[in-house]
């Protein structure tokens, strides 16, 4: 079994009205990337639904350097009419990350959460994780 040590929150960098899910951010990464599966471990729709990705026993491909010891969550959205970041998620997708986050914190005890930006130059997830959660 993995040790996790960390959630890292990203967005699928997807306009408001792009209704997509796991499924086709799974055909993007296999398809367009060539990877073996969806790099992220759960996918948040806009409508707030969970939808699992790669097992979470199965090592992830979402944060270059950080991929053995953690969980990876994608809410979808995040990019304007124009391409450029918008925090632009949903109530219904925040409910749910709450509700995934204290599952996950019971599950991996001392677990971290953070956002893919504090490991990259992207403004994914287009907020500030540890702000959000205070």
């Amino acid at each position: 079994m993995r040790v996790i040590r960390s959630a890292i929150i990203h967005c699928a960098y997807t306009k408001a009205s792009m209704d997509i899910g796991a499924m086709e951010i799974r055909r993007w990464h296999i398809d367009d990337r060539g990877w073996s599966d969806i790099g992220y471990h759960y996918v948040i729709r806009r409508d707030g639904e969970l939808e699992n990705g790669r097992p979470v026993a199965h090592v992830g491909a979402h944060c270059k350097g950080h991929n053995r010891d953690s969980i990876g969550i994608c809410l979808v959205g995040g990019m304007n009419d124009d391409g450029a970041p918008e925090f632009n998620f949903t109530a219904d997708q925040f409910a749910t990350l709450r509700h995934l986050k204290h599952s996950l914190d019971q599950q991996y005890h001392g677990i971290e959460w953070h956002g893919h930006r504090e490991y990259s130059d992207k403004a994914c997830p287009c907020f500030d994780v540890g702000q959000w959660f205070q």
